[in-house]
């Protein structure tokens, strides 16, 4: 299951989303350490189509997990900007 966080502030539309498994986690690779605070990542339940549309309208996007290999499908984030921690893919959006 994944989560979902929209927050809209300052001009900016920035979307969180994470699987709900590693909300808690910290991911450690090399000096590279992501910690999945529930402050931060913690969001409501949503399908990975409802993700994707919101990542359409996002203006920053930053994604944990599953979500990250849909986005990629989808051509919202290049796959070789992905990084791993621990396996897990992370990357970020900044639509400019």
């Amino acid at each position: 299951m994944l989560l979902l966080k929209i927050l809209r502030t300052s001009g900016e539309n920035i979307v969180i989303i994470c699987d709900r498994e590693l909300l808690g986690q910290t991911l450690k690779e090399g000096d590279l350490k992501l910690e999945v605070k529930e402050s931060f990542y913690g969001g409501r339940e949503a399908s990975v189509e409802e993700c994707l549309r919101a990542l359409q309208d996002a203006t920053i996007g930053n994604l944990v997990g599953s979500i990250v290999e849909h986005a990629a499908k989808a051509g919202i984030i290049n796959p070789e900007n992905v990084i791993r921690l621990q396996n897990v893919p992370h990357a970020q959006l900044v639509r400019l």
